[in-house]
């Protein structure tokens, strides 16, 4: 069927949603963009879907949400009554349209007559893991786009263990949510029906009190926060999204008195009227709390991304200037607290385990190795740390410490299994605590790091490609480095090729390894000055991203080199 007939069918259909109605009506002066809108379904990955919101298949809306949830409840109609029973935990952020997503994902479940627990307002995406995991359901629905613009919003899927569905379970669903034909003619109970259903159960408090009795666990020496809880100065926003709650109840309940929230960021806004992008990975998203904390004198900031999976974090220099710290930067810091304050307290495990992506600093490699606790890694996706993690859970083979993603994601404590910006919040100002009773601040601490284990420096570069022919252009350029591949990077050769959808590692003498990992799209390049560099298509957005590591003697050559490695990418993907 072509994307006109598809239109057709919408713009026909004489019980289409007002709004959406409209709203397609105006889309009839724009060609390609009515086009876009129809031309292919929006993307159902293993992350989900995510998209601008809108009419059309290639949009988010309340039809292309019924479709997804429409393959969940096919999914689970396979499974036996009392797996069916246990049924749905749903959450949504403060995004246009995410409480009546959530709702429309309910009222798909209960026509299957699915049981669904409902937040009764907005919640973040790891209290979201949690409720799977403590109200032992079978399955998580996330109403969020993320750290998207408020154009977006997307949908998410949990399985049983509070983690992303991993690839068997979700390539299932997906092939459930790509066989229905026309979202349209989905059934959904009405309003009324559903009230009277029974299925549909709204939880709040019930769930946030367990779920913050377990944050106070995430803190290692109260001792440090008793006498220095008092005197951290710390200045947190939650950019308009879902952390201020729970945030500051999680802050307050570990004992640290003295932090403020950036009162124009506080409250939940789908606009985002103060940034132009709810990024914590943004300079930009820290405008506002670098003026709070000029005035406030503070010693942090601290910003969560609208729902609360992601943390960044800007801290104070000599100067009293603020410098926002990459994610691997805050990565390291966290990583080198963590072992050395159970290593002071004597509670390190032996088998103690840090994990990360495989596109992430090797900077916490060698503060692992240097406790001796082992470092894995992992594809990128925290659906692959939710998995080793249980893998640890079954075979006791490790003790898990902390995960974490370049990309601002971390999580301190298992009962959660997805990136947790609630409990990373707890972390880092305890960590802030530790080095201001030194008399240093979290810079200091981080060039002590540099001191110790070398000058280590990231970058990762987003390329966007959207549009039509965006996916075609991000498979050519994946092709280009796959088929002719760069024996080096910047006059350095490269030692060895690791490619993960092909499963082969290749060292400088050609022997070639098979690797063991799941297949993923994604190169890596290691060189003989242990730099590296690493491509791969964004799983949820149409970028196709770069990553670059260096290790060097100064952070000057360190800067140096990631400017060279960038040029030698750029040369490579516009010839």
């Amino acid at each position: 069927m072509s994307w006109e007939q598809v239109y057709e069918q919408w713009i026909n259909d004489a019980n289409l949603e007002e709004t959406l109605k409209k709203q397609l009506g105006d889309l009839q002066e724009d060609p390609e963009k009515l086009e876009d809108a129809f031309y292919a379904p929006l993307e159902f990955g293993t992350a989900g879907m995510r998209g601008i919101l809108g009419p059309g298949i290639n949009r988010m809306n309340i039809y292309t949400v019924r479709q997804a949830t429409e393959g969940l409840a096919l999914f689970m109609d396979e499974q036996d009554p009392e797996t069916r029973r246990r049924g749905v935990a749903i959450a949504y952020d403060s995004r246009h349209l995410s409480p009546e997503f959530a709702m429309e994902a309910a009222k798909t479940l209960a026509k299957h007559n699915i049981p669904t627990y409902v937040f009764e307002s907005l919640r973040p995406t790891p209290e979201l893991s949690f409720a799977v995991r403590y109200l032992k359901a079978f399955a998580g629905i996330m109403i969020t786009a993320s750290h998207n613009p408020a154009a977006y919003n997307g949908y998410k899927v949990y399985g049983e263990d509070g983690g992303q569905m991993p690839p068997a379970d979700a390539d299932r669903l997906t092939t459930f949510v790509r066989s229905i034909i026309n979202p349209l003619e989905i059934n959904v109970l009405s309003d009324e029906e559903a009230e009277h259903s029974g299925l549909i159960h709204i939880i709040g408090e019930d769930v946030d009190l367990p779920y913050l009795k377990e944050v106070k666990t995430v803190t290692i020496n109260q001792e440090l926060i008793n006498e220095m809880g008092k005197e951290l100065k710390l200045v947190y926003t939650p950019l308009h999204g879902t952390g201020k709650m729970l945030g500051e109840k999680a802050l307050q309940q570990a004992g640290f008195e003295k932090f403020v929230i950036v009162p124009e960021q506080a409250e939940p806004d789908p606009n985002f009227r103060t940034v132009h992008s709810p990024n914590p990975e943004e300079h930009s998203a820290f405008e506002y709390a670098i003026k709070l904390g000029e005035k406030e004198d503070a010693d942090l900031l601290i910003a969560t991304d609208p729902d609360a999976d992601r943390l960044g974090a800007a801290v104070r220099l000599p100067d009293g200037t603020y410098q926002v710290l990459t994610g691997n930067q805050l990565g390291a810091l966290m990583v080198r607290y963590i072992l050395e304050a159970h290593k002071q307290a004597g509670t390190l495990p032996e088998n103690a385990v840090v994990l990360k992506s495989i596109v992430s600093s090797e900077l916490p490699t060698v503060i692992a190795q240097n406790y001796q606790v082992t470092m894995l890694n992992v594809l990128t996706g925290f659906k692959f740390i939710a998995e080793k993690i249980k893998q640890f859970e079954e075979d006791h083979s490790h003790t898990f410490m902390f995960g974490f993603e370049e990309s601002y994601g971390y999580l301190v404590k298992p009962f959660v299994r997805d990136k947790d910006a609630i409990q990373a919040l707890v972390l880092l100002a305890e960590v802030a605590a530790y080095y201001k009773k030194q008399g240093k601040t979290l810079y200091d601490g981080l060039q002590d790091i540099f001191e110790e284990y070398g000058f280590f420096s990231e970058k990762t570069i987003s390329v966007t490609l959207s549009g039509l022919d965006g996916p075609a252009k991000i498979k050519q350029i994946m092709n280009k480095f796959r088929e002719q591949a760069p024996s080096s990077f910047a006059g350095v050769p490269v030692v060895q090729t690791e490619d993960f959808k092909q499963l082969t590692r290749v060292g400088l003498d050609g022997n070639m390894q098979k690797m063991t990992t799941p297949p993923s799209d994604v190169l890596k390049y290691m060189m003989e000055d242990s730099s590296w560099i690493a491509v791969r298509p964004s799983g949820t957005e149409p970028k196709i991203k770069f990553y670059i590591g260096v290790k060097a003697d100064s952070e000057t050559a360190a800067t140096q080199r990631v400017a060279a490695l960038e040029a030698a990418i750029n040369k490579i993907t516009n010839d």
